[in-house]
């Protein structure tokens, strides 16, 4: 086999260890990923009249419902029986196990959550926060790069990779699955980001989370065709359960979508359910 038809990946995913702790490269993109995230966060919500606190909280709020919804997504869609006979495991989130589409359910509801308690608009919040969680899942999947892992089938296009790292698979070229997907996810990021940085307020409600789920789930749904399958049971379905997982999301985009080109409607003021603004003035002249 000629190098020249593949690139040879025989990369460390462990960066450098100090005793017993380990600093591997997907748990620092993963973290790089709120920690920029953060700082565009901040640039977005305060051109929108909202201030650094919201954004301090909301962050809490992303990742709290990101770790949680990714790893019982791996529990329950990917390996149910062996996680509810060993529950302990779930806890083990160090071992590896993180979904997705797990994910996402994580982020909606715990944003819910914040939106209720914060007294923002959901779809105010969704809109935003969906820029962020798209240059997120860039780096998340440079992370499964670095790991040797949820990449390819065979294949001998010139840009295959051999992924020498994981022993069971190190023998053949592969698509870099993570690659395209992580490239696709930063080229969404793109356009959200100037598509907000163009409009702001103007943007009608729901547009940028309608574009963002669409796309990023389509997208998912294709590529799953060229990966290989992370879960033995996989192989006897016709679509693999990401391709399952990525259906009703992909409907529930197309659908907000479509109410958006319906009846255009555009975000509240800095997101406020109410206007605080206008609250605070008149407490002030009362006084």
């Amino acid at each position: 086999m000629s190098f020249l038809n593949y690139i040879p990946w025989n990369v460390d995913p462990d960066i450098f260890s100090i005793g017993p702790l380990t600093i591997r490269w997907y748990g620092l993109l993963f973290a790089l990923g709120f920690v920029i995230g953060q700082r565009i966060l901040t640039k977005i919500y305060v051109a929108e009249g909202r201030t650094e606190g919201d954004v301090d909280v909301i962050t809490l709020y992303m990742i709290i419902g990101t770790v949680v919804g990714a790893r019982l997504g791996h529990t329950l869609f990917y390996a149910p029986d062996y996680y509810l006979s060993n529950p302990i495991e779930i806890l083990k989130i160090w071992e590896g196990g993180l979904a997705s589409h797990g994910a996402t359910v994580g982020i909606l509801f715990a944003l819910w959550l914040f939106s209720r308690r914060q007294k923002f608009d959901y779809m105010w919040v969704l809109d935003r926060i969906v820029i962020v969680v798209a240059l997120g899942g860039a780096l998340i999947r440079l992370g499964n790069l670095m790991n040797s892992e949820i990449f390819g089938r065979p294949t001998d296009v010139p840009w295959a990779f051999i992924f020498y790292q994981n022993n069971q698979y190190s023998h053949v070229p592969r698509h870099p699955t993570q690659l395209y997907e992580s490239l696709s996810v930063f080229l969404l990021f793109v356009v959200l980001y100037w598509l907000w940085n163009k409009y702001k307020a103007a943007l009608p409600r729901g547009l940028l989370f309608g574009l963002f789920v669409t796309f990023l789930f389509s997208f998912r749904f294709l590529v799953e065709f060229l990966k290989e399958n992370q879960e033995a049971f996989e192989d006897e379905m016709t679509l693999n359960m990401g391709q399952i997982l990525s259906i009703p999301l992909i409907l529930v985009g197309l659908f907000i979508l479509f109410r958006v080109w319906q009846n255009p409607k555009p975000a509240l003021p800095g997101g406020r359910l109410v206007d605080d603004t206008k609250a605070d003035t008149r407490k002030v002249r009362k006084g």
